[in-house]
């Protein structure tokens, strides 16, 4: 009851006008460029659905004839596939005759190397038991030993000091 006791008719008044005018601004500034944008944009989905029918029909040739292409595409690749095949077999074969040659040529040298340096090594080895008996006797002459005992004893020591260098 107190919102009757205390109702303007002159703030109802200015509300109301207010209300019209600012309707009237909303339609002639807001829904206008709403409707048309709405408008605008309903064609846009239109103009979308109608090109997305359009690919799908083209995406159907295009499937046709990516399945003809599949097929001679198997085709070709059947063809290149024997052929590879037959270059293969060829270049084995070439391969291991090449291999063949090459190995044999390779112990051939392998086993002049080693007979050379087998040739080598036995020289060395002459020479330094050569080294050891000089000097075995150089250190047996040095020594004045009476006794044949103790001179065998000289040449055993010094044997064993050359083994083990």
């Amino acid at each position: 009851m107190k919102l009757v006791e205390d109702f303007s008719f002159g703030l109802f008044f200015w509300q109301i006008l207010v209300l019209i005018v600012l309707i009237f601004l909303l339609r002639k500034y807001a829904w206008g460029p709403i409707l048309k944008s709405l408008n605008e944009r309903e064609e846009g989905i239109q103009k979308a659905l109608d090109a997305a029918e359009e690919a799908k029909k083209e995406m159907q040739n295009l499937k046709a004839d990516n399945e003809k292409m599949k097929q001679e595409a198997r085709q070709e690749r059947d063809a290149m596939l024997k052929e590879a095949q037959q270059m293969k077999k060829q270049m084995i074969s070439e391969a291991s005759e090449e291999a063949a040659k090459k190995a044999d040529d390779i112990i051939a040298k392998a086993q002049s190397a080693i007979e050379s340096e087998k040739k080598a090594a036995i020289d060395d080895l002459r020479k330094q038991v050569a080294q050891y008996s000089i000097e075995i006797a150089e250190k047996v002459l040095q020594q004045e030993l009476q006794d044949k005992k103790d001179q065998q004893k000289l040449v055993n020591k010094y044997l064993e000091d050359v083994k083990l260098n």
